[in-house]
């Protein structure tokens, strides 16, 4: 099917759908083109891009039928600990379009590694931080099952079924007295310094210890405890080789999930629910920064008839001032969506169509590696 390209071009005020947002004098000039069958791109131009001065947006966003398209989650360098810019992922996995996902550590070794809620396919990559908003997503073929959560998560491991200790962290640095588990899924190895313990396990059974000694290797199908301070402590005291342990994690989602995911994807804030602005709700779990300036945003939401919403919004720019968290939710609302949660924004914040990055990244570099990136394809 030929692309069918629309323009729109409305003069006049142009105000974003919340109750108090001043409007903005200028034109709303879009342009809508259908990709494939299901999968249409909306290019906005808000602002008076005619005047020196003045508010101005660029906003990129992709509606999405699900019947026709299907999503995907995608990890960078295919591991936890990897960074890779969504245009290389998109690339190797031959989408139709990505944008940019989760938060992520921007430093160190581990860079890359997801700050907030991973799980896929069941299985714990990433925990949960501050109750913060998270994405989860099932795929049923003929459509997608999507809901936006909060949650929170106990884990602890187990030793010969009686004596335990709290988990605190999955595939992540490893901090002060604290208790790592690194699965096969992080990389390599552990990448710790070695300055703790870290015990090899291998069919819940513990197969070698290593007292101070760091970056051990994960093995296929076991994974690696790392422990420092009090807790390398617990470890040297109850973990002998042979010793029998298991992890026990336990997770609760608010409001409750109806089905069982192919992943969960931390974010946030929740922007919209049932139609409603709700982002002021999780304003104390992140920076007031990020609720109140204007930066380069990513977001993804629905509509009432199941059609995904993947927006983009570029900042710190002359020809795109970015948006507060505020505007963001009224964005999503005036794209259609009744549930709506926020991504990684600021220099992260890619969209990728047929290869190319088609918005303008913020950071000086070009677009940044990230952590993972949801992808389209059609079925």
């Amino acid at each position: 099917m030929p692309n069918r390209v629309l323009t729109i071009l409305l003069l006049g005020f142009i105000c974003f759908v919340q109750a108090g947002q001043p409007a903005n004098r200028g034109a709303d000039e879009r342009t809508v083109e259908t990709l494939v069958p299901g999968v249409e791109r909306i290019l906005i131009k808000r602002g008076d891009f005619g005047q020196a001065s003045g508010d101005r947006w660029m906003i990129h966003a992709l509606i999405v039928d699900t019947g026709l398209a299907r999503l995907k989650l995608a990890q960078a360098m295919d591991e936890v600990a990897g960074a890779e810019t969504t245009s290389s992922m998109a690339v190797r996995h031959g989408a139709l379009a990505a944008i940019n996902g989760g938060y992520f550590r921007t430093t160190g070794v581990a860079r890359g590694e997801p700050v907030g809620a991973l799980t896929i396919n069941g299985k714990i990559l990433s925990e949960p931080v501050r109750n913060r908003a998270a994405l989860a997503l099932r795929d049923e073929g003929s459509r997608i099952r999507a809901a936006i959560s909060h949650l929170t998560q106990t884990a602890e491991l187990r030793v010969a079924g009686k004596t335990a200790r709290t988990i605190n962290g999955f595939n992540r640095p490893r901090e002060r007295d604290e208790l790592i588990v690194f699965t096969p899924e992080f990389h390599r190895t552990t990448l710790t310094e070695p300055d703790g313990i870290e015990v090899i396990v291998q069919r819940n059974r513990v197969i070698a210890l290593f007292d101070g000694a760091g970056s051990q290797l994960i093995p296929p199908g076991g994974w690696v405890i790392s422990a420092s301070g009090t807790s390398r402590n617990w470890v040297r005291t109850f973990l002998q080789r042979g010793v029998r342990v298991e992890i026990n994690a336990q997770s609760k989602s608010e409001p409750p999930i109806s089905f069982t995911p192919d992943f969960v994807l931390g974010g946030g804030p929740q922007l919209i629910s049932s139609g409603k602005p709700v982002f002021e709700a999780e304003a104390g779990r992140y920076s007031e920064s990020l609720y109140r300036l204007r930066h380069p945003r990513t977001a993804i939401g629905w509509r009432a008839d199941g059609k995904l919403v993947l927006a983009v919004v570029d900042g710190r720019q002359t020809q795109s001032v970015g948006m507060t968290m505020d505007e963001l939710a009224a964005l999503m609302r005036e794209l259609g969506c009744v549930e709506a949660m926020n991504l990684d924004g600021g220099g992260s914040t890619a969209m990728v169509i047929k290869n190319k990055v088609v918005n303008r990244p913020s950071d000086a570099t070009g677009e940044r590696p990230v952590s993972d990136a949801l992808m389209i394809f059609p079925r």
